[in-house]
């Protein structure tokens, strides 16, 4: 069985996770082992635990809510939702330290001592777990791609680079929201977005924001252009509402739609804000595409891409491409040659 893109990110964050602190925790283990012990056995010691206590963690942490049983958590009030994280993470610590004290005192006859190295440790693994936590929430809400680049500084001057962009907008989303009710609503675009998300994942782009009932999404240009994920990556969200579709009419009474915009072209990237900080994008490429998606409606077709991006883009094979009139954009001095996609008539068929 395939594992789907959100599997394979979610279980790559928990092995880095791992991963990482294994490292950090053998240097840490080999740091306070007593004198008369072997160097290395304070390191495998510290790998030990940090496997014992790193692993639920992160796996509590990436896939919780994959969890059914743990869904009360979504409806907790935020101090609530904290005690239970805290408990949760005393009681992982606490037995990973003993344990990994009981298997490697396994033959030599030692027990479990509350000494002073068992107290730094509980005090390096709660520091260990605070931050782990704090880096996961804020991944999170940026997106790791983003918060990646920020940490690295990749965009803390302008750059200029060459990206893809695919802008997608729920249709009657207006009508929805007043029949729905706000909070309804709010629920039916959380999951609008986490079937968009699926398919983003599944054609590696980056989410680069959500914008009121919009989704914006982009690669960058050498990625988006060497396969045919790009171009396919709108029918691949319609794919997964589709497939949920029942789901949808039970809780909300409709299935969503949506119009779509690619295009492709010269942007320039950089960190922007003071008090809060992003990573924005600026420049012609996305305000075309902003213009492609706007004209879709009176165009009568639902997915829209520009010439620009179908000469540089392999079609995928059951897609296919309409020419339509030229659209002449503001501040644009030639007119933008554009064509609808759709999915070919015998693929409706099967």
């Amino acid at each position: 069985m395939t594992m789907s893109g959100r599997n394979r990110r979610e279980w790559r964050i928990i092995l880095w996770i791992c991963l990482t602190s294994a490292v950090i925790s053998a240097y840490f283990g080999y740091a306070v082992a007593p004198a008369d012990d072997p160097p290395l056995m304070g390191a495998v010691q510290g790998v030990l635990t940090s496997l014992l206590i790193a692993t639920p963690i992160a796996f509590f942490e990436v896939r919780r809510a994959r969890i059914h049983s743990l869904a009360w958590m979504r409806g907790l009030p935020l101090a609530g939702y904290f005690l239970v994280k805290v408990v949760f993470y005393c009681v992982v610590i606490v037995a990973g330290l003993i344990l990994s004290r009981l298997l490697m005192s396994i033959g030599n006859r030692q027990f479990v001592i509350f000494d002073p190295i068992f107290q730094n440790s509980l005090l390096f693994s709660l520091g260990m777990s605070v931050v782990g936590n704090l880096i996961i929430e804020t991944g999170r809400l940026l997106g790791f791609g983003t918060l990646k680049n920020l940490l690295l500084g990749r965009y803390a001057r302008p750059r200029s680079e060459r990206r893809a962009f695919l802008l997608i907008d729920m249709k009657d989303s207006t009508g929805l929201a007043e029949k729905l009710g706000a909070i309804r609503f709010h629920e039916l675009l959380n999951a609008f977005f986490r079937d968009i998300a699926d398919a983003a994942l599944e054609c590696d782009a980056e989410i680069h924001k959500y914008v009121g009932d919009e989704a914006i999404l982009t690669w960058p240009e050498g990625l988006a252009l060497s396969g045919d994920d790009c171009l396919g990556c709108p029918f691949l969200a319609r794919q997964n509402i589709s497939r949920n579709a029942a789901r949808y009419r039970d809780r909300f009474g409709a299935v969503p739609e949506f119009r779509a915009a690619l295009h492709c072209g010269v942007i320039v990237a950089g960190e922007i804000g003071d008090v809060r900080r992003e990573i924005a994008y600026v420049g012609d490429t996305l305000n075309v595409a902003a213009r492609l998606l706007e004209s879709s409606k009176a165009l009568g077709h639902d997915v829209l891409v520009s010439a620009d991006m179908l000469e540089h883009s392999r079609l995928p094979r059951d897609l296919q491409v309409e020419p339509l009139p030229t659209l002449t954009i503001r501040g644009r001095d030639a007119p933008l040659e554009i064509a609808a996609l759709s999915l070919r008539a015998d693929r409706h068929q099967g």
